[in-house]
Parts: C-alpha cells; sequence; structure tokens
C-alpha cells in the first residue's frame, strides 16, 4: 500500500476510534507527521551499528520530535505540561495513550521507507502507556504493525529506566512481558551509569534483549573506574543472554570505552562524522 493510502487508512481509524472528525494525519515531502492539540509531532531516526563492523547499520532508533506553532523542540518536561494538564487519573492515563498511539504511527510510518527484514527498529514507549493498559499490552500497536507490512519481531520497545518508576517495576514487568508474548523484543534504557543492586535486579527479572546506557552521561559524570562499572554491567547483561548499546558516542574517547567493555553495539555522531555515509 502506497504511504499516502497508509495515511488515510489511519486517519480514517483514528476518526472511527474518535467518533469525531479527527484526522491528525498529515503527508509532507514523503514525512508523516501528526497533529495532538496544538502539538505537531515527527520522527528523528538515528542509525545502530554492531561495533565490529560500524560500516553497516544493524538497525535504527526513533525518538520523538515535537513542535507547538513554530517552537521548533520541546523537551520532556514541557510535553508532560502540554499533554497531562489533567487532574482526573482516567483523563491523564488516557491522555498518554492517545498521544502515545499516534506518535507509533507516525514513526512506523516514517520507518517504512528505511525497513528491511533484518534490520530492527528501537522505539520507547511512555511508562504510564503500560501501567495505563490493563491487558494485551502490543495488541494495537501489533495491528499498526502489521498494517504496515512489518512484524513485531523487528520491533524493539524500550522502557527508560528512572527512580519515578521503581514502585511500579512488577506492573511494568507484567506490561513488557505481555509485549514479549506477541513477538516484540524489550530493551531498557539507563540515562546514568548504575552499579546498584536495583538495576541488576531489574535486568535479571526482565531479561531484556538489550540494554542501553548513554556515553554522553558517562562523559559528564566523570565518573571513576567507568570501564570496570561498565564492564560488571555487561556481564550482568550478557548472563540474561541481552546484548549491550552504548548510545550517544560523540567522541572517540566513549568509541574505546564501548570496545575495551564489550558493549556490542554503538550509536552515536561519531560514527557518522568518521565514516562520513549515509546513514540509512
Amino acid at each position: 500500500m502506497a504511504l499516502i493510502d497508509l495515511v488515510e487508512y489511519f486517519n480514517d481509524r483514528f476518526e472511527r476510534e474518535h467518533k469525531a472528525n479527527y484526522r491528525p494525519l498529515i503527508l509532507e515531502d514523503n514525512r508523516v507527521s501528526g497533529f495532538f492539540g496544538q502539538l505537531k509531532v515527527s520522527s528523528s531516526f538515528s542509525p545502530l551499528r554492531h561495533i565490529t563492523n560500524v560500516n553497516n547499520v544493524s538497525g535504527h532508533s526513533v525518538k520523538i520530535k515535537v513542535s507547538a506553532n513554530e517552537s521548533p523542540y520541546l523537551h520532556n518536561y514541557e510535553l508532560e505540561n502540554l499533554t497531562l494538564n489533567a487532574n482526573d487519573t482516567y483523563i491523564h492515563f488516557e491522555s498518554v495513550i492517545n498521544f502515545d498511539r499516534l506518535a507509533r504511527t507516525v514513526h512506523m510510518l516514517n520507518y517504512l521507507p528505511f525497513a528491511k527484514s533484518d534490520k530492527v527498529l528501537f522505539l520507547e514507549v511512555d511508562p504510564r502507556h503500560i501501567l495505563g493498559i490493563k491487558k494485551d499490552h502490543g495488541a494495537y500497536f501489533e495491528t499498526i504493525i502489521e498494517q504496515c507490512g512489518l512484524t513485531t519481531h523487528n520491533t524493539v520497545i524500550v522502557l527508560a529506566v528512572t527512580s519515578s518508576y521503581v514502585k511500579y517495576n512488577e506492573a511494568l514487568i507484567r506490561g513488557l512481558s505481555n509485549y514479549r508474548q506477541r513477538g516484540y523484543q524489550i530493551a531498557l534504557r539507563f540515562d546514568h551509569l548504575i552499579s546498584d543492586n536495583h538495576a541488576h535486579e531489574l535486568i535479571a527479572k526482565l531479561t531484556p534483549d538489550y540494554v542501553s546506557l548513554s556515553a554522553r552521561q558517562i562523559e559528564t559524570a566523570n565518573t571513576h573506574n567507568a570501564l570496570k562499572k561498565l564492564q560488571a554491567l555487561k556481564h550482568v547483561i550478557a548472563s540474561t543472554q541481552g546484548k549491550g548499546i552504548l548510545r550517544q558516542i560523540d567522541r572517540k574517547k566513549s568509541e574505546i570505552l564501548a570496545r575495551q567493555s564489550g558493549f556490542e553495539f554503538v550509536e552515536g555522531s561519531f560514527f557518522d562524522k568518521t565514516l562520513n555515509i549515509d546513514d540509512f
């Protein structure tokens, strides 16, 4: 199905689901965007490479780009304030779920030109979405993926791990397990170098396919014994048959750290500048 036909198909679906004249998707210059209130949602893709062969792209991670009026980008806290300004818990979760579904639809449509059977797409899911859905996690998204001619096996659901959701870990694990039963792969994303037992226990319980860390945050923190801590974390990841990803690699120093620590996949501007090749 042509991209414009898919856009119209999903607009028809949104219109039926909301029982209103709600057709949020638009196609401009072969790129799909979506409107959520006054927000315009689009996609930004970053190539993921295997450390042993950085010339080839193994997959992509997608990040949401949000603009309001003429503003080019909103930070996460601004986005939360705009989309979650509600006191009622039900409205709170409904807003997150609807926004997340729209964003993921936009991402899958924009990914189509680059999708290949041997590549994977890393796509973050808001933890509030997981908590707001009581059962059959991933069922709605699966219909989107299949309509686009893709499969759940090439889709990696990413959960950003933060201290705010520690008490909800069991519920999050159950939700992610439902995704896995539908064929999705699972990834945990840590933005800081961690060494506490909680993180290790979470990895052991969930057994994610991938665990990622930010090289940029490690450099900013100037963490002592970074290599030793990364190697310890990689040992935990490997014990569950998972793979490690070091993200946001901007300098040679971080690339060396990825190799020495045994992380299998890397992502960052360092490789794009070094290789000077098209990401896709």
